[in-house]
């Protein structure tokens, strides 16, 4: 996998994550969407944590400024 999200990519994912997650933990989000809420922000984490979105892959999109050797 080609890496496609760069340095200020990765803290502004972290961020909305933790916020969703605190936001459903506080319940300030209804408890039905609690469960939907978590998993978006798993997986706004984890294109974090990888470095790879897919949705940047069919548009051709890429915020990492470094060259990966693969």
């Amino acid at each position: 996998m080609k890496k496609n999200v760069g340095k200020m990519d990765r803290i502004v994912r972290f961020a909305i994550a933790i916020s969703l997650a605190i936001l459903a933990y506080a319940n300030i989000i209804p408890a039905n969407l609690s469960l939907a809420t978590y998993a978006v922000a798993i997986v706004i984490a984890s294109t974090g944590i990888f470095r790879f979105c897919l949705l940047y892959k069919p548009f051709g999109i890429s915020t990492c400024r470094e060259k990966s050797p693969f």
